[in-house]
This record gives C-alpha cells, sequence and structure tokens, in this order.
C-alpha cells in the first residue's frame, strides 16, 4: 500500500515539474524569441520557421511534429519518459496560445537571444527532473545520452543546430546568429544544472555494525545496497564495506543515521554523474 502511495506522489511531484517547465518553455518562445525573430532549433525551430514563413500557428506545428518523434521515442526510451514527454508536448502546446505575457521589446536582440536561452536552459532541466523531454531534439538527445554516452545539452546543440544553421535563410543571418547564441546558452544552463542538481551521489560506509545499518538504510531508501568485501592493510581484517547510489535529498538522511548506529562509522560521499540501472540509469 505505501509502494502505491509513493508512486502515485511521485506521479504527481513530476507532472507538476512538467507543467512549470512547459509554461516557463512557451513564456521564453512567445514572449523573447518570436517577437524579435529569434529562431531555435530542432521541432521548435521548425515552428518558428513555419510561423515566419507560413504563418502556421506553433501550437499546431508542435504538436504534429513532435508526435511523429514519439514513435521514434516508443521504440527506443523508457515508455514511462515517452509518457511523460507526451504531457509535455499538450501543455507546451496549450501555453503556445497563451497571448504574450511579457510585452518587452528592444532594439538590443541580443538581450532576448541570452534570456530566451536561459529560460530554455532552465525550463528543460525542470521538464527533465520530471522525468520527461519536450520531444524534439530532446527525445533524439535522450537516446544519444542513452546509447552514446553524450550529455543532454550537447547532443541537443548538435541537432538543434541542423535547423537553425538553414533557418538564416529564412529569418536572416544576424537572426540565425543569434539564434545559435541562444541555444548554445541554453545548452550550458541545462548541462551545468544537470550537472549541479541532477548527479547522484556515492555513498561509501565502513563500520562494524554493518548488517544493522545496512537494515536500517534498506528500510529508509526502500533501494538496492551493495556489500562490498574489503580488507584493512594494517590489521589485516576482512569486514564488508556498503556502497550505494543515492541523491543529495538522501545523503542528508544517511548521513546521520550511520552516524545514530555507529558514531566511529567512516563514511565517503562522492559525486557521480554517470550510472545505469534500474531507476538510474542517465549520463548528464
Amino acid at each position: 500500500m505505501k509502494g502505491v502511495i509513493l508512486i502515485r506522489k511521485i506521479i504527481w511531484q513530476n507532472s507538476l515539474q512538467i507543467i512549470i517547465g512547459a509554461f516557463v518553455y512557451a513564456v521564453a518562445i512567445n514572449d523573447f524569441l518570436i517577437p524579435h525573430q529569434i529562431g531555435e532549433g530542432g521541432v521548435t525551430g521548425l515552428t518558428t520557421v513555419g510561423y515566419y514563413a507560413l504563418n502556421i500557428p506553433p501550437a499546431v506545428t508542435n504538436f504534429v511534429l513532435n508526435g511523429l518523434l514519439m514513435l521514434v521515442g516508443f521504440r527506443f526510451l523508457d515508455k514511462k519518459t515517452i509518457w511523460y514527454s507526451l504531457w509535455a508536448v499538450l501543455w507546451i502546446s496549450l501555453f503556445l496560445k497563451l497571448p504574450r505575457l511579457i510585452n518587452y521589446h528592444t532594439t538590443q536582440t541580443i538581450i532576448p537571444a541570452i534570456t530566451g536561452g536561459v529560460l530554455m536552459g532552465i525550463s528543460m532541466w525542470i521538464i527533465f527532473r520530471g522525468e520527461g523531454t519536450i520531444a524534439g531534439s530532446t527525445i533524439l538527445a535522450k537516446i544519444m545520452n542513452r546509447y552514446f554516452g553524450m550529455k543532454n545539452g550537447s547532443a541537443m546543440l548538435m541537432f538543434d543546430l541542423c535547423v537553425a544553421i538553414p533557418s538564416g535563410l529564412i529569418i536572416g543571418f544576424q537572426n540565425m546568429i543569434l539564434t545559435v547564441i541562444e541555444l548554445y546558452v541554453s545548452a550550458v544552463v541545462l548541462n551545468g544544472l544537470l550537472s549541479r542538481f541532477g548527479a547522484r551521489k556515492a555513498v561509501t560506509i565502513i563500520s562494524t555494525q554493518t548488517d544493522e545499518i545496512t537494515k536500517e538504510l534498506s528500510a529508509r531508501l526502500h533501494q538496492g545496497i551493495t556489500l562490498i568485501s574489503a580488507k584493512g592493510y594494517y590489521h589485516q581484517e576482512k569486514r564488508p564495506m556498503i556502497y550505494v547510489i543515492c541523491t543529495d535529498k538522501q545523503v542528508a538522511q544517511i548521513v546521520p543515521l550511520v552516524s545514530s548506529i555507529d558514531p566511529e562509522a567512516f563514511v565517503v560521499v562522492d559525486d557521480v554523474h554517470s550510472v545505469k540501472g534500474s531507476g538510474l540509469e542517465k549520463i548528464l
């Protein structure tokens, strides 16, 4: 019963995060990129080009093209990621129909390019934290991340440039350069946020109370814990070493818990930027 409640809680949290991320994403498009004729990469870039050249509503193009890429995602990615991505695309399409919320316009077009890039990076990070994507190039980036080890932001930048650079024929050379700047800023922000807040922690624990600590950690974390056979050089004493991959929040629980059981325990916490396993697979 507790497991079902926990799963429902996670689904609600992820769904809410994705809605927030979709809203920030739509603000970047509607209020900073389109008003200043700054393009984008991937599907979003095609939506802006379609709007500039053919006056096709961005919401329509976004929904149709992303729907096609969802079919590719179903083949190569976790089904849960695709369903969350579909949720994100739905809300992005709805928010793109909203009128401009920030009536900001400037002749200094580098400002909306950088601001739009920062907002794009933040919005994609929020959606990624909710276990989704914004579809489009992010699905392709997830595939590159999963199978070839490329960072999400770097893979997205590669695919986005394939659309952004040719878009110069529609939006002009200057706006194409601004688009490249916006994409670069977005990729840097996304990679930075994923590395800072998305990375896992590796906790190593050496203690004389291994069994009790392992039992408490298993009950608290509800995830796998590894025991590694270790041998001290000086005393030649064999003792199992506890190794667990967790989040920053879980580290804040683990350290006090271990100390309460064994104040003399030796605890080492390291940053981990690549993990592969059930529920953990990612390379940041």
